[in-house]
């Protein structure tokens, strides 16, 4: 008899086509994805203890509402005072700028020019780009302007040569800088034909220097203010840190580092900055709105379109950022000097 094969049992059976199960092996990390993964998880306990430290900041200011608001009032105080003549002189900007907004040259023309030659030079520097509107007034023009407003016009008759010269009158560009209003100056007078040319500056030199001691006054006035703020947010800063002394003792004594302990600190001189710099803002609206019916009454008197300018976007934005920056600098000059002479004994 032939030996036959133990069948195998049903569910062992496999056909030479069945491919053997292949083992599991769980995957290792290698050492780089342990270092990631352990630096994404050390960001996020750092970006939430951020969180959970600027939302307690502000909960303990809002805990004292009074204090708080004293605070934010004098921060606010000193921020809309240069704020205010930043305003002013921008203002104060437009409206000159409505006006004719630079001075005006004559070109006295040599007398050997005629009227077509003339006007093919006013039409030459009306082609360039610092120059914003020419007229050209022939000899003709001018002596009977002359004999219209002078009042000598029967003596005039009596002269047989016309003594008066063609003018070219020019009106520089708008914005033009007052520098650039002589060199203009000296640019004409070169021309070809050009006799004599004369700027009347004396206007223009005032309103200049005015609008430069504005400037001057305003960048001074925010220097001196700006320190007050560091001052006023670095006393307050300071009492905090005070009235919290036992609780960073023991903070310390539990293994605390100087960065640890400063953190709310500097974010409640954060929030002291931008809350006295919003309620400069708004300080500043109120002051407009109130102002703007008078102002407008006044344009119109002078049938003048002039509306009020309070600040824009970008002007809220530096204003808040502004603020921001030196509570935190306030809070930081403060926390540097105190949190590092407090230690456990």
């Amino acid at each position: 008899m032939s030996r036959r094969e133990n069948p195998r049992p049903i569910g062992a059976t496999r056909t030479p086509d069945t491919p053997r199960p292949e083992k599991v092996v769980p995957k290792r990390e290698t050492g780089a994805q342990i270092s990631q993964i352990k630096r994404s998880s050390q960001i996020r306990s750092w970006a939430r203890h951020h969180r959970q430290v600027a939302l307690d900041s502000m909960l303990r200011l809002i805990r004292a509402p009074f204090a708080t608001l004293m605070t934010l009032g004098v921060i606010a105080i000193a921020l809309s005072l240069p704020t205010g003549l930043y305003l002013f002189l921008t203002n104060a900007q437009l409206v000159t700028s409505n006006w004719d907004g630079s001075a005006q040259i004559s070109l006295y023309l040599q007398q050997s020019l005629t009227s077509e030659q003339g006007e093919l030079l006013a039409q030459q520097i009306e082609k360039r780009g610092d120059v914003g509107e020419v007229q050209f007034i022939s000899k003709e023009q001018a002596l009977l302007e002359f004999k219209a407003l002078s009042g000598f016009g029967e003596a005039l008759d009596y002269l047989e040569d016309n003594p008066l010269p063609a003018v070219i009158v020019v009106r520089p560009a708008s914005g033009l800088l007052l520098e650039q209003q002589e060199e203009l100056l000296r640019d004409l007078q070169g021309f070809t034909g050009v006799d004599e040319a004369q700027l009347d500056l004396a206007w223009v030199k005032r309103l200049y220097y005015i609008m430069q001691l504005g400037q001057k006054a305003v960048s001074g006035l925010a220097a001196v203010l700006g320190i007050a703020v560091l001052l006023v947010i670095g006393n307050t800063i300071r009492l905090a840190i005070e009235s919290r002394r036992q609780e960073i003792v023991v903070v310390k004594l539990v293994g605390g580092t100087n960065a640890f302990v400063r953190r709310p600190f500097l974010y409640t001189g954060v929030w002291y900055g931008l809350g006295g710099s919003l309620l400069s803002w708004c300080l500043l609206t109120l002051s407009l709105l109130w102002l703007e019916q008078p102002v407008q009454s006044l344009a119109n008197a002078y049938a003048s379109d002039f509306n009020l300018m309070g600040l824009n976007q970008e002007d809220t934005l530096s204003l808040l950022l502004l603020g921001a920056v030196l509570g935190w600098l306030g809070a930081w000059l403060a926390v540097t000097r105190h949190i590092s002479a407090i230690e456990p004994r």
